[in-house]
């Protein structure tokens, strides 16, 4: 059994670890941290987990008794605790936020997308996991990056539900503000674009374009609907053998032939890819759950790949029918 602890355990993707791991075959959930909850039932927090789990949040770090351990921390501050923390060199790390997304000679991180680096992460001791919208975006070009067909600037269009934000409350995450509601955040800047970028060269090192990214709220709780427009004049029955081709061996991202929605993916570990030509451009559809998929549910895909079992391991979960 891989031994686990969570750290910074109160927040949604920490909730839907603790969902996951529960239920894990070769998984065992030693201890959970949230100083701010020290000693409250879990399930009391997230309270999905009523009838799963007794145990309780912790203020300790017993490292010296899990095998691997998940930074559920808000942006930034991972470095912060590794600065203040000792973790011993056999416990292994995968980290949620974005500090070490991006590749560095400071850090041996490798970047937890399986569809790009599943390789490197067999074994690996520390990940960082991808992004929930660079998760999306990424996938839905991939295939043409590492056909060497990216050329030019890349339109990229993606909403997201409220979750994304976290769970601590703001402004624009009531219900009153959100239902029904539309928003426009960090055009053409958010902090996903370079992780982005870093993928796309990493296949296609000619590529010089940018990603003009222009991220959306949008008034439902969970899910990712990305569309992304690309000069390409590849026939579209080669541009779908493409995708086909890619993905063969992914467990979890798949080519559809018909257009997709979110209602496929929420609840699942898939990411969902549908392509249309329109003259001499291809137009690309992706679509994920965040909290999984773009969050969660990659972090255990990662953690099985870490630990060489099979990469599906507690992921096969249902879609929301209706």
């Amino acid at each position: 059994m891989i031994r686990i602890g969570i750290i910074g355990g109160a927040g949604y993707t920490a909730g839907e670890l603790c969902r996951l791991l529960l239920n894990h075959p070769e998984a065992e959930i030693i201890f959970i941290n949230s100083e701010s909850n020290a000693g409250n039932l879990v399930a009391d927090v997230h309270e999905g987990l009523y009838g799963e789990t007794d145990l309780r949040f912790t203020d300790q770090l017993p490292f010296d008794e899990v095998d691997v351990v998940f930074f559920c921390f808000g942006h930034g501050k991972s470095t912060q605790f590794l600065a203040e923390h000792y973790v011993p060199a056999d416990v292994r790390i995968i980290d949620l936020a974005q500090d070490f997304r991006l590749a560095s000679d400071d850090n041996d991180y490798v970047y937890g997308l399986p569809e790009l680096n599943r390789a490197r992460l067999t074994g690996a001791c520390h990940v960082a996991n991808p992004g929930c919208f660079a998760t999306c975006i990424q996938l839905g070009l991939l295939p043409l990056a590492a056909a060497g067909l990216l050329e030019g600037d890349i339109a990229v269009n993606a909403i997201t539900g409220s979750t994304g934000a976290g769970v601590k409350p703001s402004p624009t995450t009531h219900f009153s503000w959100r239902t029904g509601n539309m928003s426009i955040y960090k055009a053409f800047e958010h902090q996903h674009v370079p992780e982005i970028v870093q993928s796309l060269r990493q296949l296609q090192p000619s590529f010089s374009g940018s990603v003009e990214f222009i991220p959306y709220r949008g008034d439902f709780a969970r899910g990712i609907f990305a569309t992304e427009v690309v000069r390409c004049d590849l026939p579209a029955d080669d541009v779908a053998q493409l995708y086909r081709d890619f993905y063969s061996e992914a467990p979890f991202t798949h080519y559809s032939e018909r257009p997709v929605d979110l209602k496929q993916v929420v609840n699942t570990n898939k990411c969902l890819i549908h392509t249309e030509r329109h003259a001499d451009k291809l137009l690309v559809t992706a679509c994920i759950d965040n909290l999984l998929k773009g969050a969660s549910g990659q972090a255990v895909q990662n953690m099985n790949l870490m630990f060489d079992l099979e990469e599906t391991a507690g992921l096969r979960l249902k879609p929301i029918a209706f």
